[in-house]
């Protein structure tokens, strides 16, 4: 009989309500500065790396390999017999590859790390809708089957306040580094089919931004439903402005709020918003 778990990474932004329902195993990233070391959603928060940021820009690092192999001895050890992964995008991290490659050294783990070409929540829905399908008893052929249809339905928009973290992180992909900040322009920042950034449109002004943020989520639920997750870095208050102008859209089967981690953090900066969308049926 399988017995299938969950591994997602730490820049999913799972809340605790969703890690323990759908019992997902967290493998967390970390923040480097040059006399501390923190682990990503639990020794330091969002908050505190912008806070230091005029002190010291931290970098950041895949989770220790000795941590995935210490989590995988653990689910043998309670007799777990299939292993579904999803990391953030491997055009942005190495963990996918990491984790693939260490889950080559447990043999007796039948596993497939899935690429999820995305970041936050867009990995995260993926890592959820997993946890829906187990519960619903579907088989680890059957969830991992579909898998790359689900991560097409899934969609990522964002601005943030300066481009200069993204770029001093090598993160900018086809993101545009001139951009005129002079002349105010934002750009509309979304993820390829191939998890890269690239500038989805340029917008002069923060305020217009975020209209078109919102245009943009109007004109996909048009002609479809979909599960949203609002979500910000540094600036509760405007997210929780965006988030308002959601709650009258129809089309969102779901509605939900969060805060981006610290490493996303240290890569976007402060004032990041935006959101991710997931298109229904998620899954069959």
């Amino acid at each position: 009989m399988e017995k299938i778990a969950i591994i997602a990474d730490s820049t999913a932004d799972l809340d605790q309500e969703a890690i323990s329902k759908y019992n997902i195993h967290m493998l967390r990233l970390k923040i480097i500065y040059k006399d501390k070391e923190y682990i990503d959603g639990g020794s330091i928060s969002a908050q505190q790396v912008y806070d230091d940021f005029e002190r010291e820009v931290p970098t950041t690092s895949t989770p220790s390999i000795n941590d995935v192999h210490e989590l995988l001895k653990q689910l043998e050890a309670d007799g777990v017999t299939h292993v579904i992964g999803i990391t953030i995008g491997s055009k942005l991290s190495g963990t996918y590859n990491m984790v693939r490659l260490a889950c080559e050294s447990h043999p007796n783990l039948q596993s497939y790390i899935f690429d999820s070409k995305a970041l936050s929540l867009g990995a995260g829905a993926l890592a959820i809708g997993c946890g829906e399908m187990i519960e619903q008893g579907k088989s680890f052929e059957e969830i991992t089957r579909q898998l790359p249809e689900m991560q097409k339905k899934i969609s990522v928009f964002f601005i943030v306040d300066a481009l200069k973290y993204l770029i001093k992180g090598g993160r900018i992909g086809r993101v545009s580094g001139a951009v005129g900040s002079m002349l105010n322009i934002k750009p509309i920042i979304s993820i390829d089919s191939e998890g890269v950034y690239y500038t989805y449109d340029k917008i002069r002004g923060k305020n217009h931004a975020i209209k078109k943020l919102v245009s943009i989520a109007e004109e996909t639920l048009s002609s479809t439903k979909a599960r949203m997750w609002v979500m910000h870095g540094g600036a509760l208050q405007e997210g929780k402005a965006l988030l308002e102008k959601f709650k009258s859209v129809s089309g969102i089967t779901s509605l939900n709020f969060g805060c981006i981690g610290p490493v996303l953090g240290v890569h976007a900066g402060p004032g990041l918003l935006g959101f991710i969308l997931v298109k229904e049926p998620f899954y069959n």
